[in-house]
This record gives structure tokens, C-alpha cells and sequence, in this order.
């Protein structure tokens, strides 16, 4: 009796779901997207709770980004404190200047940072380079304004082999669909496999990445006299990102900046 009437039902229900099927189809995108939303809102690219827009960020995990504006470094892109006024440089870029001429981030690298780093790079959420792009478009503005080209810091062809992707390389084609710029991926190259920097003295880096990277012979006519925005995403001690800095000057870039999405705070 009960499986009678269920099939009975479904029977009655199935030109009905046909009738709706049919004018879904000739709804606009749009329109179909926001009937998909109300049945199934976006989720927080960062923790999975509810959010305003798809790969976006709920409200808790928005506020809890570091976000660095002004006043900053303008050689490191370190906030300072107070603003006393006028363009700044840190006592740290004074005392050790970076090989690149500046760098921006969009926030400090706090838990909600760590937490859409970390499923980006191990977790394959590639559709979350899309979301961070966006912000750092924003952080990194100045920088895109005066770029010719961008180009993501690699990863020795084992390791990528192993990832799959390089994440640097996704922000980096993120932020060229934004702004237009060109995207070079292979205008650098590790050719070097290296130890993973994570545990390592600032020493202990630059040692490690000695003759890890290249400028390889038919990627020099491509910058060669080119701004090139570097792209990575995290800053840490800033090893690998003067690496690859000086690695393009000396390929002919003209100069060199690095943007990331995001990057340890010294002191904090």
C-alpha cells in the first residue's frame, strides 16, 4: 500500500518537476544562481560557515585578518606603528635592503591567513586563488600599476609533481584575469631541488637556495628590461623572494616587486 502510493506520487510529481526543470532552463544565470543560493549559501572560503558571496569570507574570519595599511614600510611593506608623516622605510630595510624594491601584503599572517594558505597549498581549494587574488589586487595596486609582467616564484619540478600545482602560480593567473597583465609561469625555474626552508636561519635559506634558481635562455627575451612583479604566498624571512629577485635582475629584468597574499610581521 505504502509503495503504491509513493509510486503514485512520484507518477503525479514528475511532469511537475519536468514543468520546473524546463523553465529553470530558460532562466537567466543570474537568476538561477541566486534560486542555487537560497537553497545552498555560500560557504566561508576560511572556516565553511555561511557567507555574502561565493569564495568569499564570513564575517567573523574577515575581522579576524590582520589586514597592513598605511603607515608601512616602503621597501618591506612592515607596518609601523604610529605615523609620523610622509614616506617611510623601516630601520630593517635600512640596515639590510632587500634585493627586490618593495613588497605589499595583503594582511599578517594570523590564524585566519594560515588557515586559506594552508588549504590552498595542501588541501587542492585552487578556487581559493581566486579570493585571495582579489584581495591582494587591492593591497598590491601601486605595484600592479607599474608592472609589465607577473611572474609566480616556482617549484622544483619534483615537488610540483608531487602537488600538482604550484599556488604561487594560481594567485599569480588570478591576478593576471583581474588586471589583464601578462602572466609568465615559466620565467623562472628551480632547478635545484632544495631542503624545505620552514625550520631554517635566515643563513640557513640563502645558503639553501644558492644556484636554485634560473632565468632559463628563452625566457630572457620576455623581461628582459620589464618590471616584474613577483608572486608568492607567503613572505616569510624574505630569502626566497630576494633569491628570485635577483635571479631576474641578473636575467634583465629592470626591477623587481613582490606582492603576497600574505607575511610574517618581525615582533609579532
Amino acid at each position: 500500500m505504502s509503495f503504491s502510493g509513493n509510486r503514485e506520487q512520484a507518477e503525479t510529481d514528475a511532469p511537475r518537476m519536468a514543468r520546473w526543470l524546463d523553465a529553470a532552463r530558460t532562466l537567466p544565470r543570474a537568476a538561477l544562481a541566486g534560486i542555487v543560493g537560497l537553497v545552498y549559501p555560500p560557504a566561508c572560503a576560511a572556516c565553511g560557515a555561511a557567507a555574502g558571496e561565493p569564495h568569499g569570507l564570513c564575517a567573523a574570519c574577515w575581522a579576524g585578518l590582520s589586514f597592513i595599511t598605511r603607515p608601512y614600510c616602503e621597501r618591506l611593506g612592515t607596518p609601523f606603528a604610529v605615523d609620523i608623516g610622509g614616506p617611510l622605510i623601516s630601520p630593517a630595510a635600512m640596515a639590510d635592503p632587500p634585493v627586490f624594491a618593495r613588497a605589499r601584503a595583503v594582511c599578517g599572517y594570523d590564524d585566519t591567513a594560515r588557515a586559506l594558505v594552508h588549504k590552498l597549498k595542501y588541501g587542492d581549494r585552487t578556487e581559493l586563488a581566486v579570493t585571495m587574488a582579489g584581495m591582494m589586487a587591492l593591497a598590491g595596486r601601486e605595484l600592479l600599476a607599474d608592472a609589465d609582467l607577473i611572474a609566480p616564484v616556482p617549484l622544483h619540478r619534483w615537488r610540483l609533481w608531487r602537488r600538482r600545482f604550484n599556488q604561487a602560480a594560481e594567485l599569480a593567473r588570478a591576478l593576471g584575469g583581474r588586471t589583464g597583465l601578462p602572466v609568465d609561469v615559466a620565467a623562472l625555474a628551480r632547478v635545484r631541488r632544495t631542503r624545505p626552508q620552514v625550520g631554517l636561519s635566515r643563513n640557513e635559506r640563502a645558503l639553501n637556495l644558492q644556484g636554485a634558481l634560473r632565468v632559463p635562455d628563452e625566457a630572457r627575451p620576455r623581461i628582459e628590461g620589464r618590471r616584474v612583479l613577483l608572486v608568492d604566498d607567503v613572505l616569510t624571512t624574505g630569502s626566497t623572494a630576494n633569491a628570485a629577485a635577483r635571479t631576474l635582475l641578473r636575467g634583465g629584468a629592470s626591477a623587481v616587486d613582490l606582492l603576497t597574499f600574505t607575511r610574517v610581521i618581525p615582533g609579532r
